[in-house]
């Protein structure tokens, strides 16, 4: 059995959870096949570094005396806004000669800026993608995916994205099996297909300055088989259609119609995750009237079908 090497990146104001979460996956698949993986951290100098949070945490070794290892992960957080050059002079010089390359959140900022997510798609957090286009135009960055692969580097998004992509790596290592053991044992979903959007419909659109627009925005959440057709949805809220439309994507920053599709999808996740509802029970509860619409939604943002997504992302059942 080959030995992988994970050597995750240290520096200060690194986020504790973007190295811990994924450090915790692959410890988890050591449990299951001993010395799959041989986890190291590194700092640029090797000196303990404190986290966002106030947590030190001590590297194993310094950047210098690291080898390329097979999989490199680079954590995000606050250090990366003004990132040390020592390590983004050390990613650009070392992290090409690494099997895999991995980045959580910010740290797509440090890939990045070495230079190596030149030409790549790639992601970040959700509230830090304009930025990251901004500064790095040459970076074609997706702001919805949880993580991204562009041959051999990967970039992940907000912080609990970077377990998803660790659990996505030890399954293409070591199997379905082992990664479902693992995501039991943490009690997360195995796994978020790297294409499910960063957040929920309500957070992907603001909230509607007006009250009658927001009532609507809940009554859709709360309803999502009744009639969400612009004219119904502009009754409710006492406007003509053209008005409530236009007011609408002015307030919440999407179309009546495009927050409705994520609300039913969002719905339709849920309980296909939650429930043992039939498929075509859930298609009709979540607003889409035939299952052959919500699997054409479903094909369409995430890339599997209804039946494929509850087969492989929902959670384990409790003992």
């Amino acid at each position: 059995m080959e030995q992988r090497d994970v050597l995750v990146v240290l520096f200060d104001d690194v986020q504790s959870l973007d190295v811990t979460g994924p450090v915790e996956v692959f410890n988890g698949a050591c449990g299951g096949v001993p010395g799959a993986y041989r986890i190291r951290t590194a700092g640029p100098d090797g000196a303990p570094v404190r986290t966002t949070s106030g947590l030190t945490l001590v590297p194993d070794l310094a950047l210098d005396a690291a080898e390329p290892p097979h999989t490199l992960v680079v954590p995000g957080g606050d250090g990366t806004r003004i990132p040390d050059p020592r390590l983004v002079d050390w990613l650009a010089v070392h992290a090409p000669r690494a099997r895999r390359v991995v980045s959580v959140c910010s740290g797509a900022f440090l890939l990045a800026a070495a230079g190596l997510l030149d030409g790549r798609r790639a992601t970040t957090h959700w509230s830090l993608c304009d930025a990251l286009a901004a500064r790095h135009p040459a970076v074609r960055v997706e702001s919805e995916p949880i993580y991204v692969r562009d041959g051999n580097v990967a970039t992940s998004a907000g912080v609990t994205a970077g377990i998803d992509l660790a659990l996505a790596l030890v399954e293409e290592d070591l199997g379905r099996d082992l990664a479902l053991a693992i995501a039991r044992y943490l009690v997360v979903f195995l796994r978020r297909p790297g294409n499910q959007t960063q957040f929920s419909a309500q957070l992907a659109a603001q909230t509607a300055e007006r009250r009658p627009l927001r009532d609507v925005q809940q009554w859709i959440t709360e309803n999502p088989a009744a009639d969400l057709c612009v004219e119904a949805l502009a009754d409710r809220a006492g406007l003509s259609p053209r008005h409530f439309a236009r007011a609408f994507r002015d307030e919440t920053g999407m179309t009546p119609g495009r927050y409705v599709d994520r609300v039913r999808l969002e719905a339709a996740r849920r309980r296909l995750e939650d429930t043992a509802d039939g498929i075509e029970q859930i298609s009709r509860q979540c607003g889409y009237g035939t299952t052959e619409a919500m699997r054409r939604a479903f094909v369409r943002v995430l890339g599997a079908s209804p039946a494929e997504y509850r087969r492989r992302f929902r959670p384990a059942p409790r003992p």
